[in-house]
């Protein structure tokens, strides 16, 4: 009998062990899975647009110096060809990985002024936003809030601002740009669309602006 339940223990115990490695492999096969997923972010490029740009195909000498050839035929038929593509102008060009194919170009030159529209309260009088070089927004005759800072992420523009009335904690907010032209800028999210005209003159044309190196990662657009 002793006999018996010895040869019985031991086994109960080899059983156990094989299921607990059983168990221990099929763990490590989960944590190898979970770790082969590659995530990769789209490039942003920054740079000017030089004077081979035709048609569906963009030439852009980029802030570190290179001369890139891009298809904006995607852009286009996306709507986000924002903004004329205009030799020695500079642009804000997301791309596929290999930089061949661009997904959104904005023009920078265009971007950068001062909008209004008239004040949804009273019409008298017009409100809006400076968008500036350096990444810095400035408020255009509100008190209700104060814009911050901006930049564009993925293809959207980001805007930082503090609300009147609360914590004075930043609220970090992205739009969608659905129109951009040298007098008129449309940007929404699910919750507000702002149609702005440009208040004064063009701000950009001519002149040298510095902007934000090419990169790879969410970074100012200055």
């Amino acid at each position: 009998m002793k006999k018996v339940l010895f040869i019985g223990i031991i086994a109960l115990s080899a059983l156990t062990i094989m299921s607990c490695g059983g168990n221990k492999q099929q763990g490590n096969d989960n944590y190898q899975d979970s770790t082969d997923v590659a995530i990769t972010e789209l490039p942003t490029l920054y740079g000017v647009a030089v004077n081979t740009t035709t048609g569906d195909t963009l030439r852009l000498l980029t802030d570190n110096g290179d001369t890139l050839t891009i298809n904006i035929a995607t852009a286009r038929e996306n709507m986000k060809l924002l903004g004329n593509i205009v030799e020695g102008e500079r642009m804000i060009v997301q791309t596929n990985p290999q930089k061949t194919i661009a997904e959104s170009v904005i023009n920078q030159n265009m971007l950068l002024g001062d909008w209004v529209m008239p004040d949804p309260i009273d019409g008298s009088s017009e409100i809006g936003i400076s968008i500036k070089e350096g990444g810095i927004a400035e408020t255009i005759e509100q008190t209700s809030v104060t814009y911050r800072t901006w930049r564009i992420v993925d293809g959207q523009i980001e805007i930082v601002c503090i609300r009147e009335g609360g914590s004075q904690d930043e609220e970090t907010n992205y739009y969608d740009i659905v129109k951009l032209t040298a007098d008129s800028l449309t940007y929404k999210n699910d919750d507000d669309t702002f149609e702005y005209s440009r208040q004064k003159a063009h701000v950009g044309y001519g002149q040298e602006i510095e902007l934000e190196e090419s990169s790879f990662d969410k970074d100012f657009a200055m």
